[in-house]
């Protein structure tokens, strides 16, 4: 029988396994860290770039000798840009995830259905215990999008104010975790300036307890110090900082809040 050229199935089916690129778990968790952090990394660089300017070369070590030296200048000016399109990487790549959300509704894929049935049992399970500081919706109806409507409960330093945040849904999830962006605008040690929040769900997989984790984040007022959670530099400066530090972030907290309801 003549060879052809024709590809099997099974052929077909491993073709298009290998092809894929392989999971690696660690790729969102850094990507959601950069986020985080993003702005301690260019403060860092600002305050470097002042003690080694851009030309200043490397200071030879007493270990290095001739053949045996790493040779170089400093350029922070360069790697904040470097910084800049990482940043803007991830964050069209979160925005891109609307799109396929629409595309997984066209198709009846199974992430739209669990997530559009996990939305539908937190809606319900939100009006059975009468929880009004929260109001949930997709956006457009697609699941991978989730608009978070809190209004800030009574006696807290949130009391009053209403706040806008967005949940992005990778079409991965639970593989790679939400990205969660509080768009109204507000002074708090948890939510970097261009509106990051940072918060630790307990079950990864289920969207009720990053519902619960994210409302957790924005409510507590005395938390215990956790290094990782230190995503806004100046409110976290003030926050775990002395009396009078603290009562000035409790009023700056305080006008973002009022800010929100203008």
């Amino acid at each position: 029988m003549p060879p052809t050229d024709e590809i099997t199935e099974d052929e077909e089916m491993f073709e298009d396994e290998y092809s894929q690129p392989p999971f690696e778990p660690f790729k969102d968790l850094c990507k959601r860290r950069f986020l985080w952090y993003y702005e301690t990394y260019k403060n860092t660089m600002a305050e470097a770039e002042t003690k080694c300017p851009v030309g200043s070369r490397f200071q030879r070590m007493q270990f290095e000798f001739t053949g045996n030296t790493m040779d170089g200048h400093f350029n922070y000016t360069e790697l904040t840009k470097r910084l800049d399109a990482i940043k803007n990487a991830i964050m069209k790549e979160t925005d891109s995830w609307a799109e396929m959300g629409r595309k997984a509704i066209k198709n009846e894929t199974r992430i739209a259905v669990n997530l559009q049935r996990q939305y539908e049992q937190i809606v319900e399970d939100l009006k059975n215990k009468r929880h009004f500081t929260i109001d949930i919706s997709l956006d457009e109806g697609n699941p991978l999008v989730w608009m978070l409507t809190y209004f800030g409960r009574p006696m807290t330093h949130l009391d009053g104010g209403i706040f806008r945040i967005k949940i992005a849904l990778s079409p991965n999830f639970p593989d790679e975790q939400p990205r969660v962006i509080v768009q109204t605008p507000l002074f708090h040690h948890r939510i970097s300036k261009d509106g990051i929040l940072c918060y630790f769900p307990k079950k990864l997989e289920d969207m009720k307890a990053h519902v619960e984790a994210i409302v957790e984040a924005l409510e507590d007022e005395s938390p215990p110090y956790d290094p990782r959670a230190t995503v806004n530099p100046e409110c976290s400066k003030l926050f775990w900082g002395s009396a009078e530090d603290k009562k000035k972030y409790n009023r700056m907290l305080r006008r973002s809040v009022q800010r929100s309801i203008e």
